[in-house]
């Protein structure tokens, strides 16, 4: 559809059912008009007016299973209203030009996909990663142009690049393969993109959460074939809000700490002779506890032993929410953040313990609720945000407090999204 039409459309409010379908938050409406205006009008402005097509990726909130899907574990996490929108235009070249706010214009030519070590940890590194991905694959490839933007909060652990992953393999699905590659394979692609290309060492809760949209239980087992479950829940009906602090941390240069979490996990998985910790008991590493922490040492075993139970829990909160048993699963989500506090560590760096944002928005908010919510570290850890489950009637107050430690605006009050990455026009 023409660029202009698009805008005229959407200021005469015939999105407007379309727009809260996608961001379910009534009161969002207008700030998503203003910015789907705006996106159009900075592509226009790039590469003038054109026939388009609108494509979104939202972010995603971990709620169980924090660190397990590496090791081939479960997990639970939701789409949330916050997304990546790219405005786009099949072109009839082998190149990809994509500007994004904030960045200036990158051009990549699709003739040699091969992974580039200088390119590492870039922007240009998911996007070949993807399109090679979806090349291996079998799927056309081909080129086009695109102005994206996100609202995703980077480095912040809602999953921004898994967004970008997922809205770059939702638009070349879309342009050239009719939209017939699944959510699941989408999300295989951007995790091969991030380890091979990119070369962060992640798992693949990120890109399926991001993907498959809704709140999903993900188990792992058979990692090329995972089995997707849809959880059915609102938060509303028992009287809790998902809220998400950004403690302002930086996920910047702390790659080495995330990659010690799945290299420590495997190295006493190696010692049973596993690649990965999935089928080991808690009873196998204490029976042999000794040798275990001779060969590993004992910050691998706390992590074992985290992965081990954080499975379990995982298992017991898709179990709480089927039986419509809020106060078991607030339960268990605070014991996946003890959990992850004391034995998985992933709360601050090691090589930074002066910065502490998690951890003190942690202790702020355990003061704070009581018995009114429960809150744990969010995703990846080390810095970043916290997760809490608040009791409505006191969702204002805690978001003023944690405002006013973390600054105007760091504490948001999210929405569970029931799509992952779509064309939305």
């Amino acid at each position: 559809m023409e660029t202009r039409r698009i805008i005229s459309e959407i200021e005469n409010g015939n999105y407007d059912n379309l727009f809260l379908d996608i961001y379910v938050d009534e009161d969002k409406i207008s700030y998503q008009k203003q910015r789907y205006v705006n996106a159009i009008e900075s592509y226009i402005e790039e590469f003038g007016e054109d026939d388009v097509e609108i494509y979104s990726a939202p972010g995603r909130s971990e709620v169980g299973g924090n660190h397990t899907d590496h090791q081939h574990g479960e997990i639970l996490a939701a789409s949330i209203n916050l997304d990546a929108i790219g405005i786009v235009k099949k072109t009839d070249d082998m190149k990809v030009s994509i500007f994004s706010k904030g960045y200036t214009l990158t051009t990549i030519s699709l003739e040699n996909l091969d992974m580039q070590e200088e390119e590492k940890e870039t922007t240009i590194a998911l996007i070949k990663g993807v399109v090679a991905g979806l090349a291996n694959r079998g799927y056309k490839i081909g080129g086009f142009k695109a102005y994206i933007t996100s609202d995703v909060l980077v480095g912040a652990g809602l999953s921004s690049s898994a967004a970008y992953e997922t809205l770059i393999g939702n638009i070349v699905s879309g342009l050239y393969n009719n939209m017939s590659v699944s959510a699941e394979e989408i999300a295989i692609i951007g995790q091969f993109a991030e380890n091979v290309y990119f070369g962060k060492p992640c798992g693949l809760m990120d890109q399926m959460a991001c993907s498959v949209g809704n709140m999903v239980h993900v188990d792992f087992a058979d990692i090329n074939n995972p089995k997707v479950e849809k959880v059915t829940f609102d938060l509303n009906k028992y009287g809790y809000s998902l809220c998400i602090t950004d403690t302002k941390g930086s996920h910047a240069d702390l790659t080495a700490d995330y990659a010690a979490v799945p290299e420590e996990m495997k190295k006493v998985a190696a010692f049973f002779g596993k690649e990965v910790l999935l089928g080991l008991t808690v009873d196998d590493i204490l029976e042999n506890i000794v040798k275990v922490r001779e060969q590993v040492g004992d910050r691998g075993v706390l992590r074992a032993l985290h992965f081990i139970r954080e499975n379990e829990r995982v298992q017991k909160e898709v179990s709480y929410l089927s039986d419509e048993d809020i106060e078991g699963f607030l339960k268990t989500v605070a014991a996946s953040g003890n959990s992850s506090y004391k034995y998985l560590q992933n709360v601050y760096s090691n090589a930074d313990v002066q910065h502490q944002n998690v951890s003190l928005a942690l202790a702020i908010s355990e003061d704070f609720l009581g018995d009114n919510g429960v809150s744990r570290v969010h995703g990846g850890g080390f810095a970043g945000t916290i997760q809490a489950f608040v009791k409505n009637d006191i969702v204002i107050e805690y978001q003023k407090i944690m405002d006013k430690v973390f600054s105007q605006g760091a504490c948001s009050v999210l929405k569970i999204r029931k799509y992952g990455g779509m064309k939305v026009l």
